[in-house]
């Protein structure tokens, strides 16, 4: 039988464990708080947001949020990440993208200070990723690759001197998962494929593992698939049952794909809940860190 890796009971665990952490921080006078910077309305962004500020509840983190309007320019979106910056009930927080266009988010991320990055995508803190393949690291670090990992690690799958395949290349996960994968205490070996590929389906093929991350539907299909290959689909697209006429959210790897496989994530309810998980890490351990 096929192993479904379970995202969203994983991530319940790792909540539970968070709580039970962020008690004891309590009993210090340590209180970790999230915040969220959120420019404009765009209801995907808006729900995403308001997901991780339930996950704080449940976790017992504070939330802070800060909303601007969509019209909001640079100076104004990077005076309100400073004022996090400064803030001392804030441990850590996100700047929601994407951003208005002509904002550059690059510029605004750049502004965030790498102590407080709650996201792990500061260039700072992917620097120490780079720079450090061994021992702990002392900084955030990015949350979809990690939740990959430990999400594959709660089922004892051993990724050690495996082939992996990433496919895509977006900074979110494709650029940042092969920096975590090659650490010494996970040791994969990675092959990175992106549009300039040659022979992509040879690449998928000879991958013990795959991680599709390029938000084209079903784009990894049967053929690609090897025999007891594992499935991580990262991708999200969004598209329109020709039946109902309904838009669903659909993955990278096509569920005829699965049947193949030792093991899958499923789309949703794989990375996605463990993404969050691991923001809310971030922040906890932020916090721990700074009160040893």
């Amino acid at each position: 039988m096929v192993l479904r890796l379970d995202g969203i009971a994983v991530a319940a665990s790792i909540k539970a464990d968070l709580k039970s952490r962020v008690a004891k921080l309590a009993e210090r006078g340590v209180h970790p708080g999230l915040g969220t910077l959120l420019v404009g309305d765009d209801p995907a962004s808006s729900r995403y947001v308001a997901g991780k500020h339930r996950d704080c509840e449940e976790v017992g983190i504070r939330s802070l949020r800060r909303n601007l309007p969509a019209d909001a320019d640079a100076d104004r979106i990077k005076a309100e990440v400073l004022a996090f910056n400064e803030d001392p009930a804030c441990t850590g927080f996100i700047v929601q993208l994407p951003l208005p266009d002509g904002v550059d988010a690059n510029a605004i991320i750049d502004c965030i200070d790498p102590a407080k990055d709650a996201d792990g995508m500061h260039p700072y803190n992917l620097g120490e990723l780079v720079l450090h393949p061994k021992g702990e690291l002392r900084t955030p670090m990015p949350c979809t690759p990690r939740g990959v990992i430990e999400l594959l690690r709660s089922y004892d799958i051993d990724l050690a001197g495996r082939r992996v395949c990433v496919l895509g290349r977006g900074i979110t996960i494709g650029r940042t998962v092969g920096l975590m994968l090659t650490r010494n205490d996970v040791n994969a070996t990675v092959t990175l494929c992106h549009t300039g590929t040659a022979d992509m389906q040879r690449h998928l093929r000879e991958a013990e593992v795959i991680i599709a991350a390029t938000g084209r539907a079903g784009i990894v299909t049967a053929d690609d698939v090897a025999p007891d290959a594992v499935l991580v689909d990262v991708g999200v697209s969004r598209v329109k049952d020709p039946v109902s006429g309904k838009w669903r959210i659909v993955g990278d790897v096509d569920p005829a794909a699965r049947a193949k496989a030792f093991a899958y994530t499923p789309n949703p309810g794989g990375v996605g809940p463990m993404t969050r998980a691991m923001l809310l890490k971030n922040v906890v351990e932020i916090a721990e860190r700074s009160n040893t």
